[in-house]
């Protein structure tokens, strides 16, 4: 798992590559999403499009970070799902608490809204 992160203005975007497993990714994600709360950022873009698949600890840290987020105020949105991301979040019913969105400017913009 590689992890990049970049900021546009308060929002910070975590670019993802490679699967998202137990003990393969998830916790360099609980790892980038921890960086980011420590240093006051409360606005979180994951970027998806290079995740090709995460199992169910995959799930749970996106559910972890979601919740550590909220806890703080702030808020996770994620962006260009795979179809095999998507369909595992849709079967899990996770589609219904994060909010998804085809492309990095549709996911920033969502923060101008809210």
């Amino acid at each position: 798992m590689n992890i990049g992160q970049r900021r546009v203005g308060d929002i910070t975007i975590i670019d993802l590559q490679g699967n998202i497993m137990f003990e393969d990714g998830d916790v360099e994600l609980r790892g980038a999403i921890a960086s980011v709360l420590e240093t006051g950022g409360k606005k979180i873009v994951l970027n998806m499009g290079e995740v090709p698949y995460l199992d169910s600890a995959g799930l749970s840290e996106l559910v972890r970070s979601f919740v550590a987020v909220n806890k703080r105020g702030g808020r996770v949105v994620l962006f260009d799902l795979t179809r095999k991301v998507h369909d595992l979040l849709s079967i899990a019913k996770l589609l219904t608490i994060f909010e998804t969105f085809e492309s990095e400017a549709e996911a920033l913009r969502s923060f101008e809204a809210a």
